[in-house]
């Protein structure tokens, strides 16, 4: 995922790889209910469940310099999800109308069951997002996915994180010899009719029209057949700062800001985790927060039907000034 926040003081009896923000602001988000002047937290409802995503484990091919929570080589903080595991959830959802089913990691495709949960999904009946960097794990699996286009066609999108339009600043995230060959990934993508997305940042003073005319260039250079005028398609994430200060957000915010409870993320969107050390996988608010027990909703679908506070730093830089969503 393409989004990133560095901070490296994790809370006592955390994870060593839970990155939590900086508690920035004396009293800032330490009352679910109410915010550090004590004005009313605004929290939002599950209106409708749109998106169940997968954590596939937080094990990746890169150690990116910001990843949001420290996937690397050696990072098995979340472990593997288990086809068995994801199918239970699968199962549960079957009456709910859920649109899309979306894989995230670390880098869903070092997932040895990543094929079998991915297939299962489409099956029956969803649309599947997968995240990856397009490297050496994804093209390992490229016969199966292959056949699962050929199948499925366009019900399956995979979605590319490019951290700039530019190679330095890409490889300066993601390490270098990073930038080929996830080019090369994507114009596989492209050259074999898949339904495919990219995901990067926009960089301090850069506005949304310029990255778009940038990654355009870029695309256009490459080969690679991609609408960068459709965010769908093109997902540019703000930059996420945790050493930098950020509001709380209250009940009135929503009409000061003419912003809606539903249109974040965790309006309509859920992801099941499965931490290390604890016997099953886990449903919690929000992509952004897999560790947080403030975000932790319970072992089924149904539990996790409840109203989440904004009690993070995340909630309002990411979701409700920064205007993201990791879904589609």
């Amino acid at each position: 995922m393409a989004t990133s926040s560095k901070a490296r003081n994790a809370p006592a009896g955390a994870s060593p790889f839970a990155v939590a923000a900086q508690r920035l602001g004396q009293g800032k988000f330490t009352d679910p209910q109410v915010t550090a002047d004590g004005s009313m937290r605004a929290s939002v409802a599950l209106r409708e469940l749109d998106t169940l995503w997968f954590a596939t484990g937080t094990l990746c091919n890169l150690a990116c310099a910001n990843c949001y929570i420290e996937s690397s080589p050696t990072n098995d903080a979340l472990i593997y999800m288990t086809a068995a595991h994801a199918s239970r959830f699968l199962d549960e959802i079957a009456r709910r109308g859920v649109r899309e089913i979306g894989f995230t990691g670390g880098e869903p495709f070092m997932n040895p069951q990543i094929i079998a949960m991915i297939e299962n999904a489409l099956s029956r009946g969803h649309e599947v997002l997968v995240l990856s960097n397009a490297m050496k794990p994804m093209r390992r699996h490229e016969e199966a996915l292959l056949r699962l286009r050929e199948t499925y066609g366009d019900r399956l999108t995979i979605r590319v994180s490019i951290d700039h339009h530019t190679k330095a600043v890409h490889e300066a995230e993601r390490g270098p010899n990073s930038w080929q060959p996830m080019l090369e990934g994507l114009r596989w993508l492209s050259a074999n009719g898949f339904s495919f997305a990219a995901a990067g940042r926009r960089l301090a003073g850069e506005t949304d029209q310029a990255a778009r005319n940038s990654y355009r260039l870029l695309f256009e250079t490459e080969v690679i057949a991609l609408n960068v005028d459709d965010p769908a398609r093109l997902v540019l994430f703000p930059e996420m700062d945790a050493s930098a200060d950020v509001p709380e957000i209250t009940t009135d915010c929503w009409g000061i800001l003419n912003k809606s409870p539903d249109d974040v993320m965790c309006s309509n969107s859920r992801m099941v985790v499965h931490r290390k050390e604890e016997p099953a996988p886990r449903v919690v608010a929000c992509t952004l927060l897999p560790y947080d027990p403030g975000f932790d909703l319970g072992d089924t679908v149904e539990q996790a039907d409840r109203d989440v506070p904004l009690n993070h730093p995340h909630c309002a830089r990411f979701c409700v000034l920064g205007g993201a969503s990791c879904s589609a």
